[in-house]
């Protein structure tokens, strides 16, 4: 038994690059052409392996047989045996030792509780008796579970089938017994969803000689039922009385064929049924389709090995004992880590651009211009609180006396007071950067994950580093806070002076109303408003801040208003998130119980960031809305203080209250100024210019070399197999440079079956198997002279491929 010999070897490319896969335990993403055999329990796919092989050698009994995969190549060779791939070099020449092989290496796997695995059995078997033809046996599908089967054993056997024939590569081997309906077979149902149009399934019609009497598989035979583009194929299996019986295989092949020439709806097309004819076609078959999927093949394991030596880089030819390697290795992940802080605090412009938050330089940057001043402006809490403060201030430093002129001691006293209060700030904001300095930290060592002890170690370094250099900046502010309290002075070019304030006092005492500034835009912005009906919901506005009134808009345009909100008495106050909600609320609202929006007491607002949130509440808190206070015991005197009864009092509460309040402008403007310069030059400078210049000897000088480049366990896993993926991309490119250049490309073109030479596009022009091949006959003309040498490839190929040389 041989077909077209050059063909024929392409089948063992294809079982060389299996063995090569598996021998070196990678799993490609590369679909190798192959035949999966599938059909329900008891349809007799075991039987047809069998007549292939003409030995007994597969497991039998009731219930799930087959557990897992059997990749079955069967390989033609002037001697019998039979060899497991796990087991390389120890060859069977007793079948059933084979038997009992794939029964116990199942179990090894799978266990003896039925269970099933998707992990082959790899069995070759070599024999002068078979084609070269590689097929898959999958278990076969049942329904229903027997004995201690698990209760998903139907659903778990269809995701291993479909797992297999899914792919385009995989020819479909439909194995159906001819004494069921045909339309509710399992094997084609299942080939239908992958397979709609049946390119790709052969159909195998079993046990057609226990078919009831008076009935027969012609229709079905011959593709004009249920037909398929490969057609079907009829055999004839042993009986359960044959098998108990030890009837031959060989002596079955010859009762089948007489069955087929004695039987009238069979005898007609007894030379395209059978197990013999069967097997022809799928080894012609096969070829053909590893022929037309061999270039896409080739292309794939290309890009495949390409991918992989730009992630592999120079560990192709990595030693674990080298230290050299080592030491490079450390140099470079300290100068990456060095170049990668540098860019995120200083911003760069590559293509790993964070999209979704400020993060590093961006997110220090927003800590300087917005966050800072929002907590400097957070200390603002209440103008008549400040207003009581100075006035008892006063009436203190007069004592029993009647006070004539307006005492300079209480402006120094209320204003160290406030001077006093920017400590916090500055802190919370030295506290948030250094919070960020080691997010980027974190960030920039992600890349050293391979080696966790140096990661580690780098960022314990860099952690002692910033703490020392936190300590000496908020060192620095407390002494720029101290400097500010030891000294105030009153004749800076920005300060509005005693008499300017005086000025101002009786200017506003005679309007009754305190000095404002105009109405201008202080923010503008999206947020959402909650207060929606419950059918509506909460809904996007964009809003307009300014200093007397909150407007918001249906869009940016502006155009259509919604709502004007003035801001006079408002306060703000937080709120709780809404169930299964991540946006971050507030609420504005009348001390007094009024109505602030419509029927709502309460104008709730919502931002999607908590950054967001912290910068409205900061521009609202400009526009004079403050947050609730919870209400205190206050001293009496505070409490029943009254302005309003001294009017001479009233005009030097708001002198002083006018001069702090100028003072404090032209210390907040500093404090803004200088805070950011401080931690820039104390934490930021300090802490880069570590890491570019003493950060690689603080390693050398804290570790052992070896021990810090100790590789993490999963990253020398993940190296293994990327290194077993590529040796096997090379291998199998290997073979297939072999195969195209050991088989001429006249045979490449061309596949033999039966003796009629076809075309590769034969599947495209709906060729069936039930249908005879038509050879073409066209004589060629006589070759030019010079082309004699060429003779004997003429010899070779089909005559209507030979084309006249001009």
């Amino acid at each position: 038994m041989s077909g077209n010999l050059g063909m024929e070897q392409l089948i063992n490319v294809v079982n060389k690059l299996q063995d090569a896969f598996v021998r070196l335990g990678v799993n490609l993403t590369v679909d190798l052409p192959q035949i999966a055999v599938v059909g329900g329990q008891s349809a007799g796919k075991s039987s047809v392996l069998e007549n292939f092989v003409g030995r007994d050698f597969l497991p039998r009994g009731s219930g799930i047989v087959t557990r897992r995969p059997l990749v079955l190549q069967l390989i033609h060779a002037k001697f019998e045996y039979a060899e497991f791939l796990h087991k390389p070099g120890q060859k069977y020449s007793d079948f059933n030792e084979v038997r009992r092989e794939i029964e116990a290496d199942t179990d090894r796997i799978t266990g003896k509780n039925k269970g099933i695995s998707n992990m082959p059995i790899n069995l070759k078997v070599y024999s002068p008796n078979v084609l070269n033809l590689t097929l898959i046996d999958l278990p076969g599908m049942t329904k229903i579970p027997i004995g201690d089967q698990p209760p998903d054993i139907e659903l778990q056997i269809r995701k291993m089938i479909l797992e297999y024939i899914k792919r385009d590569s995989c020819l479909i081997l439909a194995v159906t017994p001819a004494n069921t309906d045909l339309a509710n077979s399992d094997a084609l149902q299942i080939s239908k969803e992958v397979d709609p149009k049946g390119f790709r399934t052969i159909g195998v019609i079993t046990k057609l000689d226990l078919m009831d009497q008076g009935t027969d598989a012609r229709d079905v035979l011959e593709n004009k039922l249920l037909s398929l583009r490969r057609g079907y194929v009829g055999v004839i299996n042993r009986s359960q009385k044959d098998l108990e019986g030890g009837k031959d295989i060989k002596l079955q092949i010859k009762a089948e064929r007489e069955f087929f020439l004695r039987h009238p709806a069979y005898r007609h097309m007894v030379d395209k049924m059978g197990t013999p004819y069967l097997q022809k076609t799928l080894n012609a078959q096969l070829t053909n389709h590893i022929r037309n999927t061999l270039p896409a093949l080739r292309e794939k394991l290309q890009k495949q090995l390409v991918g992989l030596e730009k992630s592999l880089g120079e560990f192709r030819n990595f030693r674990p004992d080298d230290k050299t390697v080592k030491t490079k290795a450390l140099l470079q992940m300290i100068q990456n880590f060095s170049l990668e802080f540098e860019k995120a605090l200083e911003g760069s412009r590559s293509s790993e651009i964070n999209t979704s938050e400020l993060c590093g330089g961006a997110k220090i940057n927003s800590l300087f211009h917005e966050r800072f001043p929002f907590e400097i402006v957070k200390m603002e809490f209440d103008e008549n609180e400040l207003r009581k403060e100075i006035a008892i201030a006063i009436c203190n430093i007069h004592g029993i006396r009647i006070g004539l002129f307006t005492p300079d001691l209480a402006f120094d006293a209320i204003v160290k007071k406030q001077i006093a209060r920017l400590k916090n700030p500055c802190m919370i904001c030295v506290d948030l950067v250094v919070s960020e300095l080691l997010n980027i930290t974190h960030f920039c060592t992600e890349r050293m994950s391979q080696y966790p002890v140096l990661r580690e170690t780098v960022k314990r370094i860099i952690s002692v580093q910033i703490s020392k250099t936190e300590q000496e900046c908020k060192d620095q502010l407390q002494l720029y806070i101290n400097c500010q309290l030891s000294y105030m002075n009153t004749n800076h070019e920005d300060f509005i002076g005693f008499a300017n304030a005086e000025n101002q006092a009786e200017k506003s005492m005679r309007s009754g109303t305190s000095t404002a500034p105009g109405n201008q835009v202080i923010r503008k912005g999206v947020m959402c408003i909650h207060n929606q009906s419950v059918i509506r919901g909460a809904k996007d506005f964009w809003f307009v801040l300014t200093s007397e009134n909150l407007a918001w808009f249906k869009d940016e345009t502006e155009k259509e208003i919604q709502y004007i909100l003035p801001l006079n008495g408002i306060k703000l106050r937080d709120l709780e998130n809404k169930f299964i909600s991540k946006r971050h609320t507030f609420g504005l609202f009348y001390p007094n119980g009024r109505n602030v929006y419509k029927d709502n007491k309460q104008l709730e607002l919502s931002c999607n960031s908590l950054d967001e949130e912290d910068s409205w509440k900061a521009s609202l808190l400009r526009a004079g809305v403050y947050p609730e206070r919870l209400k205190e015991d206050n001293s009496t005197d505070l409490n029943s203080f009254k302005e309003d009864e001294d009017p001479q009092l009233k005009r030097q509460v708001e002198v002083i209250r006018n001069l702090v309040d100028s003072y404090m402008n032209i210390i907040k403007k500093s404090t803004k100024d200088l805070v950011p310069k401080i931690i820039t030059h104390f934490v930021l400078n300090s802490t880069k210019k570590f890491i570019s210049e003493e950060l690689l000897l603080h390693v050398y000088s804290t570790e052992n070399q070896d021990d810090l480049m100790e590789e993490s366990p999963e990253e020398v896993r993940r190296r293994n197999e990327r290194m077993q993926m590529y040796h096997a991309c090379k291998e199998a490119l290997h073979i297939i440079g072999e195969c195209s250049v050991s088989f001429p490309t006249q045979i490449m073109n061309n596949t033999e079956v039966f003796g009629a030479m076809i075309p590769s596009a034969e599947t495209k022009r709906g060729y069936r198997m039930s249908t005879p091949v038509q050879t073409a006959t066209r004589p060629a003309p006589p070759p030019p002279l010079g082309l004699q040498k060429y003779q004997s490839v003429k010899n070779l190929i089909p005559e209507f491929y030979i084309f006249s040389v001009p």
